[in-house]
């Protein structure tokens, strides 16, 4: 038997049950995170806010275009730089974000590498401007897939660099796992942002995603997707609140930047939230390791991060004899965020690794061409 709701969509009495008992538990949470939230958004109140006035979509205005995955998703994607750049930056955003996370990056590194490089940043499939897909194809495999797919199109020629954050930073991994012959070839350079290469189940927010309410949402959200998406403040009760806790661990993060983070949050769809949640949970791109050793790599995480602790960045960087290991005190899961400079100055660091000789030549002249202009 089951029971018809009034988008047409159905759900067995037992799956109703379980969506029920699962919508009372994340309730719960969800009032108990709220009281936390309101908490910490009275102290940041009295915050002076460096960036009252930021204008936060900067990348909307940057050249766009739209590549369409095998699968028939359309992925948003944004241009800084002129097509020709010796060197080409790929930047891959986390969970529940998109690309507009890369703000801070996309400000100062075109600044610093005029027309040098070309940066790309793309919205992950489910996330920002790009497209829904099948939850099946919600892994972090796809999203190496779908990575490719942005190379192939968007920098089909010359040497690149990658970087991830978050998710972004396993999608990296995936990708180099599954296309290992374009790292110490085309691929010269990466970055792996407050990631991990083995699932987060261990972490604080693995442990937490470890709930049979949430469960239940996923399976309601495959059943009866419409029904869950007009429902969507009962999924994001319990995951929102928490990845809210992880962002940021210095009570001085201007409140311009946490409002950013959590509009993004809270726009992305509740299937892309619960979705991902499981995959990140599950993902193992271990494998992928032994292929980064081809090639220069940051690895930096924030020292209070809880999504991905810092542990979980010291063990890649242990076994990456090319790599760079920084990590940035009083900082959370969305350090490129909250302390950018760190950030910004190891992207630079790494790209001067991977393009030692010419580009560094021509990188020189460009800024001592702006010095001159000043």
């Amino acid at each position: 038997m089951s029971g018809a709701n009034n988008d047409g969509s159905h759900m067995d009495r037992a799956g109703l049950a379980r969506w029920l008992a699962g919508a009372a538990g994340l309730g719960a949470v969800g009032t108990i995170a709220g009281v936390t939230v309101a908490r910490s958004m009275t102290r940041r109140a009295v915050i002076e806010d460096p960036y009252l006035n930021e204008n936060f979509e900067t990348l909307d205005g940057d050249r766009s275009y739209v590549v369409t995955t095998p699968d028939g998703v359309p992925l948003a994607v944004r241009e800084v730089g002129p097509a020709d750049a010796p060197l080409t930056v790929v930047f891959a955003h986390g969970f529940c974000l998109r690309m507009g996370a890369f703000h801070f990056q996309r400000i100062r590194l075109s600044e610093e590498w005029g027309p040098q490089v070309r940066m790309i940043f793309y919205d992950q499939r489910g996330h920002g401007r790009s497209g829904d897909a099948p939850p099946e194809t919600y892994t972090v495999t796809q999203l190496g897939m779908d990575l490719e797919t942005v190379l192939q199109v968007i920098a089909p020629r010359g040497p690149i660099v990658v970087v991830g954050h978050s998710m972004g930073g396993m999608t990296v991994l995936s990708h180099a796992r599954q296309y290992p012959h374009h790292y110490g070839n085309r691929i010269v350079g990466a970055a792996l942002i407050s990631s991990a290469a083995e699932g987060v189940t261990k972490s604080p927010l693995g442990e937490i995603l470890n709930n049979p309410a949430l469960e239940a949402v996923r399976r309601a959200a495959r059943s009866a997707p419409k029904l869950v998406q007009r429902g969507r403040n009962v999924g994001r009760s319990v995951i929102g609140p928490i990845l809210r806790a992880a962002s940021y661990a210095d009570w001085n993060v201007s409140p311009s930047v946490v409002a950013f983070s959590e509009k993004m949050m809270l726009d992305t769809p509740i299937t892309t939230m619960v979705e991902f949640s499981h995959a990140l949970e599950v993902h193992d791109e271990s494998a992928a390791l032994p292929t980064l050793t081809k090639i220069p790599t940051l690895v930096v995480c924030g020292d209070h991060d809880l999504v991905t602790p810092a542990e979980y960045s010291t063990k890649m960087a242990d076994v990456l004899p090319e790599s760079e290991l920084v990590i940035v005190a009083r900082s959370g899961h969305l350090v490129l965020l909250s302390k950018p400079d760190p950030i910004n100055d190891g992207l630079v660091r790494l790209v001067k690794r991977s393009t030692p000789g010419r580009f560094a030549t021509l990188s020189q002249r460009w800024r001592e061409r702006i010095l001159r202009r000043d």
